[in-house]
């Protein structure tokens, strides 16, 4: 693989998945566990076209490219370093017929693409409203993490425009706004089909809630057994490795 030009503080990680790598800027913005498992959690098919709203280092839409659950990916970045960053990472990866980012703000969807334009849409979006919560010093971490560029009824709405009937929004975030994901979601005619919840040990409440709704689908919601990350030795559980393919 041809090792592109990085710059300050750029570093290449292996994704451990189809022999996949990505950059980050570890003073920047890096991917966390909560893309990981989203990658995992979506139900791709291998004819999907699939869009990542607000990419980031473009893991997502790399992690579904290297499992084969799609053929055609877009992931939609407002920030311009992110999205060059991640550009570089789909050309070191050599899979610039299938992927592709798009610098573009997750707002103005319907003036760039047509609508019911895909098959499953994505989304690791800001946890945090933009008033709540402690400030991080990289305005990028912030914009990642603080609903600062959009929030998530914009994602909500964003993503119902661009599916087609029967096309899936999967989506990570965080538990305590699960009523309020689940209200916005059927305003936007995005039903729930499976929730799983993640709690970091055992004993701990959950921290992280998936979720997959499906346009204009009926009324039925399976949740999904709680994912354990460590177990009381504090050592991944063997539920979690597989979702790192271990």
């Amino acid at each position: 693989m041809e090792n592109p030009v990085l710059t300050e503080n750029e570093r290449i990680d292996d994704l451990d998945c189809n022999g996949f790598c990505i950059i980050q800027n570890p003073s920047c913005f890096c991917f966390g566990m909560d893309a990981v498992l989203l990658s995992n959690f979506t139900v791709g098919k291998p004819s999907a076209k699939v869009m990542d709203l607000g990419t980031g280092t473009g893991v997502i839409p790399l992690l579904m490219k290297a499992k084969g659950k799609g053929a055609d990916f877009t992931g939609l970045e407002i920030q311009h370093d992110m999205a060059e960053m991640a550009s570089r990472s789909i050309k070191l990866n050599h899979v610039e017929d299938s992927c592709r980012i798009v610098e573009g703000d997750i707002r103005n969807v319907r003036e760039m693409y047509e609508h019911g334009s895909f098959d499953i849409v994505t989304s690791n979006p800001p946890y945090i409203s933009e008033s709540s919560g402690l400030n991080n010093p990289s305005s990028s971490v912030n914009i990642a993490r603080h609903e600062i560029l959009v929030n998530l009824e914009e994602v909500i709405a964003a993503a119902s425009y661009l599916l087609n009937s029967g096309g899936s929004f999967n989506m990570v975030h965080k538990p305590f706004r699960l009523p309020e994901i689940i209200e916005l979601m059927k305003r936007y005619k995005l039903e729930p089909k499976r929730i799983q919840l993640v709690q970091p040990f055992v004993d701990k409440e959950p921290n992280m809630v998936l979720i997959e709704a499906v346009k204009g689908a009926g009324a039925f919601c399976k949740v999904l057994p709680t994912l354990i990350v460590r177990d009381e030795d504090g050592q991944y559980t063997k539920e979690l490795l597989k979702y790192y393919g271990k």
